[in-house]
């Protein structure tokens, strides 16, 4: 599974504006409403989801990664985001250290296969210190997605 198959090209944000985790879910899923990848209609369902979730132990991985996930009767197909904080935020990360790196899925209730597949290949583009330093100061969303399909293009190959 590639990663441009589920993450919505236009729910990316090289600046995100939040400082607290509740908060940078919920600018997360703000970015797949205004893509149109979820309707405004399940913000509060989805959020609800994301909560329980991060209830059950920090999405938080270490090395300034986060992959906050759920899965909701609200999407028919595997959905994801993509947002950097240039400051940090606070996630309650196994390693102590603050997210940058935020990857949002949101998945079918009956999809495991494809929502495993996802947080396999985020997990495996995001091991390469480089590919974590690039998205961090990446100046833009463009640049973001160029980097993303280029190192997708690239594990594809491997």
């Amino acid at each position: 599974m590639k990663i441009n198959e589920f993450l919505c090209s236009k729910a990316v944000s090289a600046d995100l504006k939040s400082k607290i985790k509740k908060d940078v879910i919920e600018e997360l899923v703000g970015l797949l409403i205004n893509a149109g990848a979820i309707e405004r209609r399940h913000k509060s369902k989805v959020l609800e989801i994301l909560t329980a979730r991060e209830a059950l132990g920090s999405t938080a991985i270490g090395q300034g990664i986060a992959i906050p996930h759920g899965k909701c009767e609200c999407v028919k197909k595997l959905v994801g985001c993509l947002g950097v904080s240039k400051t940090g935020i606070s996630f309650d990360s196994l390693d102590g250290e603050p997210a940058h790196i935020f990857f949002l899925l949101i998945a079918p209730i009956d999809s495991a296969g494809p929502h495993l597949k996802a947080l396999a290949r985020i997990s495996r583009l995001l091991k390469d210190k480089y590919i974590r330093e690039s998205l961090k100061t990446a100046k833009d969303e463009k640049s973001i997605l160029q980097i993303v399909q280029q190192e997708d293009v690239r594990l594809s190959k491997i």
